[in-house]
């Protein structure tokens, strides 16, 4: 199962997530995992190039692990595309809740 973890503040803005595991939806062509990676990656990469948002990311292609974390000023582009990411990883957990966790933390 992957798990993701999307981390906000008490002011509701995101700052982060972790990602954790494979879907192991199927053994070749996994779907699920391959959906969630695109929107993680495709998330993470936009931030890049279309924001001024400072922020640091790890990765282990071994267990699935991401670990991404906006820096203090992150601006309104990069918590639309961290929105945007979260709407579509739900989306993916109420088609395949056996495969996909997210859950929202407060810090």
């Amino acid at each position: 199962m992957v798990r993701i973890t999307i981390f906000q503040n008490r002011q509701q803005q995101l700052i982060g997530f972790d990602c954790l595991g494979h879907a192991e939806y199927a053994e070749d062509n996994d779907i699920v995992c391959a959906a969630a990676s695109a929107l993680i990656i495709n998330c993470i990469n936009s931030i890049e190039t279309f924001t001024d948002a400072q922020f640091t990311c790890d990765s282990r292609q071994e267990d699935g692990m991401i670990s991404f974390r906006l820096g203090e000023e992150s601006g309104e582009d990069a918590q639309l595309l961290l929105r945007s990411l979260s709407l579509g990883l739900e989306e993916m957990e109420s088609n395949y809740e056996a495969y996909i966790d997210v859950i929202f933390e407060e810090v």
